[in-house]
């Protein structure tokens, strides 16, 4: 059953609020998710685009996982839970749509489409709107000088520390995350094996693991986010370049790892709204478990309420807790 946020972005297609796009028309879907059910004629062509994995996954053939090409005659856009990521998708839309072409947006409240739609009308954009589901389609005609509102909506990549660089949407885009760092500080020092980063985002955990271990062989890195895992490559190049690293756009938790490790290291997501989740963290534990050579160390920071124990008794010889602090603790496990 598609979420609500989907079932209103097509509302006004539905009701013929906005004209339906038909054969021979080109349509670009930003934030694609799977299980709409379109309105009846409209035959165009979509070109679907998703950076995550595990709804990439449940999309047609021929989606991506991110936008190309250009003069497109409308476009779609799914709003998700960060307002950057947000106006970066209206942004990219104005990019690619043809001037005049119909730009259809749609979110709930909890994916701040009321502040996004405040944001085009302070821009001049013409809108119109309409809520249903329980939340809010917005729509408006590409117009024929789109720069500035671009360069309004447009977000820059962020850099952190000074060296590394992530973007809105981004998990810690805009800083390193505290349970990360924590974890970071109680990397090996000697380690010279072949090691792999699970749910690396933007690359911080292997780039603290090149530096504590100057030997080590080779860092793999898996990653859901294909925009977080491009960043990583250009963090990777920029702080350690004589390092062998490979990259993987994977959901860790439905697509198996092929290679064998001696070393695992990770800080796994544990919401995806606002609710802890503990199931995604147990399905990374688990990957981790097939994943490592037999004597292998995982290692992973995780809040400190999580049950994660269990799930570690169940697929490693040995385990047990490093440290932790008032928000997070830090665990290990052998094979």
């Amino acid at each position: 059953m598609s979420r609500d946020a989907l079932k209103t972005l097509f509302y006004p297609f539905a009701t013929e609020a906005v004209r339906i796009p038909g054969e021979g028309e080109r349509v670009i879907f930003l934030g694609a998710e799977a299980g709409n059910v379109l309105p009846e004629g409209f035959n165009a062509d979509i070109t679907a685009v998703q950076p995550f994995r595990p709804l990439f996954r449940a999309l047609r053939e021929g989606a991506l996982p991110e936008a190309e090409g250009g003069d497109y005659d409308a476009a779609l856009v799914l709003c998700g839970k960060h307002r950057g990521e947000n106006e970066n998708r209206v942004a990219e839309a104005l990019e690619r749509v043809r001037a005049g072409g119909m730009i259809v947006v749609a979110g709930g409240k909890e994916d701040g489409i009321q502040p996004l739609r405040n944001t085009l009308l302070k821009l001049g954009l013409q809108i119109d709107y309409t809520p249903k589901y329980h939340g809010v389609a917005i729509w408006f005609a590409c117009p024929e000088n789109a720069e500035a509102a671009i360069a309004a909506l447009k977000k820059l990549p962020v850099v952190v520390e000074g060296r590394f660089e992530a973007a809105p949407g981004m998990f810690s885009h805009d800083r390193v995350d505290a349970g990360s760092e924590l974890l970071a500080g109680r990397l090996p020092t000697d380690f010279d094996g072949n090691a792999a980063d699970f749910g690396a985002g933007w690359g911080y955990l292997s780039v603290m693991l090149k530096e504590k271990s100057p030997r080590v062989n080779r860092i793999d890195l898996y990653e859901a986010d294909y925009r977080a895992l491009e960043f990583a490559k250009r963090n990777l190049e920029r702080n350690c370049p004589d390092l062998d690293a490979r990259f993987y756009w994977q959901d860790l938790g439905a697509e198996p790892v092929r290679e064998k490790y001696d070393l695992v290291v990770m800080n796994p997501p544990f919401h995806e709204t606002q609710a802890a989740d503990p199931e995604l963290g147990k399905a990374m534990i688990r990957s981790a478990a097939s994943a490592l050579k037999n004597g292998g160390r995982l290692m992973l920071v995780a809040n400190r309420g999580l049950p994660y124990e269990p799930v570690l008794a169940e697929g490693f010889r040995e385990h047990g807790e490093t440290c932790r602090n008032a928000r997070f603790k830090v665990l290990w496990a052998r094979k």
